[in-house]
C-alpha cells in the first residue's frame, strides 16, 4: 500500500485573495507544532515539496533525517494569472470568477490554468514520486489547491463538493493507494 501524507506549507499573512505562484516565504514561528507534525510523519519517508519558497521551507522545517527530494514544480499552487493576489470582489470579469469557482474544471483565469489543468499536473507529480521510490512513504509539502485535487480523487467528489474542505497551514492529509489502485482517505486536514 503506497500512502502519500500531503502537509499544507506554513501560513504566508498575505492580504488580499488568490495566492498562486506568488513566492511567498512561510512563518515558521510556531516550532511546537512544527515539531509535532515531524513527529506524525512516517521516519523513512521521503519529502518532497513545491517550489515555491513556502512549501520549501516548511518541507525544510520537517524533512528531519528523511531524505529530501528536490522541489518539484508541479506542485504548485493553483495558477491564478492575471488574478494572482487580487481580492475576488476586484477581479474585472466577476462572470469568469463565478464560473471558475461555481463550476470548476475547464474556467481558467486570464494567463493562468484551469482545475482540470492542475489535477493532471499534480497527478503527474505523484506518479513521479511513487515512481521513483516504490513501497517508500512519501510526504508532500504543497498547497491548499494542490492537497484538494488529491483529497478529490480519494474520495471520488466532484471539484465543487472538493472546495468545501478545509486544509489548514500546517495540517497534514493521508491519503492511501490500495490494492485496487484507487486513492483513499485516511485523516484529512488533521492538526499534530
Amino acid at each position: 500500500m503506497s500512502r502519500v501524507f500531503w502537509v499544507r506549507h506554513g501560513p504566508t499573512h498575505a492580504r488580499g485573495g488568490m495566492v498562486g505562484w506568488s513566492d511567498l516565504p512561510a512563518d515558521l514561528s510556531d516550532t511546537a507544532r512544527l515539531r509535532a507534525l515531524d513527529a506524525a510523519l512516517p521516519p523513512a519517508a521521503v519529502v518532497v515539496s513545491s517550489d515555491l519558497r513556502r512549501a520549501r521551507e516548511t518541507a525544510d522545517a520537517i524533512a528531519g533525517a528523511r531524505d529530501r527530494l528536490p522541489p518539484d514544480p508541479d506542485l504548485r499552487e493553483m495558477h491564478f494569472g492575471d488574478w494572482e493576489l487580487q481580492r475576488f470582489d476586484a477581479v474585472p470579469d466577476q462572470a469568469r470568477l463565478f464560473a471558475f469557482w461555481d463550476n470548476p474544471g475547464d474556467t481558467r483565469p486570464p494567463g493562468g490554468e484551469s482545475w482540470h489543468e492542475l489535477c493532471a499536473r499534480v497527478d503527474r507529480a505523484v506518479a513521479r514520486a511513487q515512481n521513483a521510490h516504490p513501497g517508500r512513504d512519501i510526504v508532500a509539502v504543497a498547497h491548499f489547491g494542490v492537497i484538494l485535487t488529491q483529497v478529490q480523487q480519494a474520495l471520488r467528489l466532484s471539484a465543487y463538493e472538493a472546495f468545501a474542505h478545509r486544509i489548514d497551514n500546517l495540517s497534514l492529509t493521508e491519503l492511501r493507494r490500495g490494492p485496487d489502485d484507487a486513492w483513499e482517505a485516511g485523516a484529512i486536514n488533521r492538526l499534530p
